[in-house]
């Protein structure tokens, strides 16, 4: 038998039989390496690179050892943003679903602190959330972990780079001494190293290679002037002589997120800003937007890097060389990605040549500096995103689904199904893509008709 076959692994039969309705048969590096210690109950210290499957791995790892018939809470993860503590709970529903009642609950910041109350009060067996919000719900008692078993740090480098080491340690003082500690992380770094040797027992080491594949992200890297008047420049260039469906723009701070956001809009470009000064409602509504197309750019800081449910990125553009040169890893393998092939380019002054020569070092190559396109292709217009979105008043709560939609949208004298793309429903609010030259007929068509035989506010955002 193959062993990196998931049947080669002791699992249950109905994670198994759940796996190959997935379609999940060979496993990843991560999870060959990892999951057999996992199911053996050893600790873990895991090094990967984004989408390198590391989420299954501990996921596997958790609902084996689960106890469904014990309705405690049995395991925490913790996440550095609510995004990603969003995105693993969905991977561990998908992956447990052939396992009936589980419940897996998300205890996050930016979201409203009554409603998690009415949820913890009904009980869970695995919980997934933010250091703050998790910190906060054990000072305040409406959170015990008396009963956990294992305890996985999910991108624990990003964790101790956004501050939060004081609520590791004060969470860790929650839970029960005998547990097993999975801790997966993109870089071995001294302070990941510190945390290991305090949290973990005599753990089993899994490392990866960082770097992605040559053959699969191709970089390129432009000669510019310092300033920012420069740079912007060259972006532009770049856009408008690629014009990608999809792009990440990576530049170091908030003020300059904004800035470079605010520049691409006032040239015809559709491009939005995603940084930590956002509120939670705008933050998710401009992930929705480039996640299914409607917008065009995503320019952001480094908390975009990792941790953000973005499948194929086209290009991924480095507004400066990342301050941490394992950064830059993480930022271009936000293209490439599940054997895709994809691009990176990353603008390089006279000031940066020697985090340029560092960066070599860690590619295990030597970066050429390119020149930029003439600078007549400026002339070109913007281009548009080839989808637009309806922002829908009417969401989990109202019972809405996606097939409502749907069928409300291709009713009489409506639209045709592949006219419509993503449909993502939260709470209360439903975001509909559909392509841009239909975009009228559609709110139209939602706004005169009715969803479960009511009538629903839209707007085009």
């Amino acid at each position: 038998m193959n062993t990196n076959d998931f049947f080669s692994l002791n699992l249950r039969p109905e994670l198994l039989e759940n796996l190959a309705t997935l379609d999940f048969h060979t496993m990843t590096e991560v999870q060959a390496k990892a999951l057999p210690w996992i199911l053996a109950g050893r600790d873990v210290i895991a090094q990967a690179k984004t989408g390198s499957g590391k989420t299954a791995a501990f996921a596997l790892g958790l609902l084996q050892n689960l106890d469904v018939k014990r309705f405690r809470i049995q395991s925490l993860v913790l996440c550095p943003t609510r995004e990603l503590a969003d995105q693993v709970a969905q991977e561990i529903r998908r992956l447990a679903r052939a396992v009936h009642n589980i419940k897996v609950l998300t205890l996050c910041g930016g979201a409203p602190f009554g409603p998690q109350l009415g949820s913890l009060e009904h009980g869970a067996h695995i919980v997934v959330g933010t250091p703050g919000r998790i910190e906060e719900h054990l000072v305040k008692g409406s959170l015990k972990l008396d009963d956990i078993n294992t305890l996985v740090l999910d991108e624990a480098d990003r964790m101790l780079d956004m501050g939060f080491q004081p609520s590791l340690e004060a969470i860790v003082s929650y839970l029960p001494e005998r547990r097993q500690n999975l801790l997966f992380s993109a870089t071995f770094a001294p302070p990941i190293r510190a945390i290991a040797e305090r949290f973990l027992q005599n753990p089993a080491k899994v490392e990866l290679e960082s770097t992605h594949d040559q053959t699969t992200i191709t970089q390129t890297f432009y000669r510019v002037e310092g300033d920012a008047p420069d740079r912007l420049t060259a972006l532009r260039l770049l856009l408008v002589t690629r014009r990608p469906d999809s792009t990440l723009v990576f530049a170091n701070t908030k003020a300059e997120v904004q800035q470079i956001a605010d520049e691409l809009k006032r040239h015809g470009f559709s491009a939005l800003a995603l940084h930590g000064d956002l509120e939670q409602k705008f933050r998710d509504q401009t992930l929705v937007l480039f996640a299914n197309k409607s917008a065009s750019i995503l320019v952001a800081t480094d908390v975009a890097a990792r941790g953000l449910d973005i499948d194929a990125v086209d290009l991924v553009i480095n507004y400066q060389i990342a301050r941490e040169t394992e950064v830059h890893v993480h930022r271009i393998g936000r293209t490439g990605r599940a054997g895709s092939s994809g691009e990176a380019v990353t603008l390089v002054s006279e000031k940066e040549r020697f985090k340029l020569e560092r960066l070599g070092e860690l590619l295990q190559q030597t970066p050429n500096l390119e020149n930029l396109p003439p600078l007549s292709l400026l002339n070109q217009p913007g281009f548009k995103p080839p989808m637009a979105t309806l922002q829908i008043d009417g969401g989990k709560k109202q019972k809405l689904r996606p097939g409502d939609i749907v069928g409300a949208l291709t009713g009489e004298g409506g639209l045709t199904a592949d006219s419509i793309g993503k449909i993502s429903v939260a709470e209360n609010t439903t975001y509909v893509a559909v392509k841009r030259n239909v975009a009228a007929d559609a709110l139209a068509q939602i706004s005169n008709g009715k969803l479960k035989g009511r009538s629903f506010r839209a707007r085009l955002i």
